[in-house]
Order: C-alpha cells, then structure tokens, then sequence
C-alpha cells in the first residue's frame, strides 16, 4: 500500500509541475520569483511604483525577480503586432524606469506579453531617452489650451478619458 501512495505522491508533482510550467508560459512570465502583481489572476493589487522627480506612476502587470534583477512584464489582451506598438515599448520602457528607481538597479529588459507572442525588449539608453523626450513632450503638451489628435482611430477615440470635451472626436 505504501509504494502505491508514494507513487501517486510523485505523479501528482510531476502534474503539478508541468501545470505550473503551462501557466507560466500563458503568461509570459520567465523563470524566476513572482515578487509583484497586478492582475485580476491573483487576490490583490498592489501600490503602483512612483518616482518623485518625474511624477511617474505605474503599475505594471507583474514583477519578477532573476538573477538578482527585477524585470517588469506588461500583458497585453490582444493579439501580438508583428513588431510592439511604439506606445507599449514606452510603456514597458516607464516600468523599466521605475524599477531602476525603485530597487536602485536597472533592469536590462522588460517583457511585452501578447496573446500569441512574447516580446523580450531590452531597456537600452535610447529606449530611455525615447521615453524622457515622450515625457517631456507630454509635459509640454499639458500646458497648452489645445492639443490636436494624435490619431485617427474611432476605437481610441470611444475609449479617450476625454471623449465628452474633445472637439476633435472621431464619430
């Protein structure tokens, strides 16, 4: 009865393992420890990460410790582009930033989860600056009375936060 239970015990690890494994790649996330989400997947959210001197906030989806870095992932809904959207790298590039600023330690990639594709961005100077140039025109561009649309997008537009004071809505 004994080598019966036991062998049932190392089957269903084996199962588990391989289930754990499968639902780690469904979410893009690498090897390594979970150390922060933002996912309906797990019980709660956590605080978003902040940095003071560029009064930038963000939540990415996961955070996940390797190799002594953390590595921000960002999962997308939607079917992978076959390149990321300039809008996503930037986003991850954000994350990217506020972990450095956070832990104190740059991490050297960040990870763009698609449903059908994973994208492993590494976060290069010129990624940053591209970030830091987008940053400071979007300051600008909050000082301004009127900004022109950046688009031409219907679905953006029903989507925009201000769609009801927009004069330049799409439909």
């Amino acid at each position: 009865m004994l080598p019966v239970l036991a062998l049932f015990i190392f089957l269903l690890a084996l199962y588990l393992l391989w289930r754990a494994s499968r639902v780690q790649k469904s979410t893009g996330l690498p090897n390594g420890q979970v150390i922060y989400t933002d996912t309906s997947l797990w019980d709660r959210s956590e605080k978003p990460l902040f940095f003071d001197q560029l009064s930038l906030t963000g939540k990415p989806d996961y955070l996940v410790k390797q190799n002594g870095f953390t590595i921000p992932v960002e999962v997308k809904s939607t079917w992978a582009p076959s390149s990321p959207h300039s809008g996503h790298l930037l986003q991850l590039a954000a994350y990217c930033l506020l972990v450095e600023q956070t832990t104190g330690k740059r991490p050297p990639y960040g990870i763009l989860h698609y449903q059908n594709r994973t994208f492993s961005i590494q976060y290069t100077p010129q990624l940053e600056a591209e970030l830091l140039d987008s940053l400071a025109e979007m300051r600008r561009k909050e000082r301004l009375n009127t900004v022109e649309r950046s688009h031409e997008s219907k679905a953006r537009c029903l989507r925009c936060g201000y769609r009801d004071i927009c004069d330049q809505r799409l439909g």
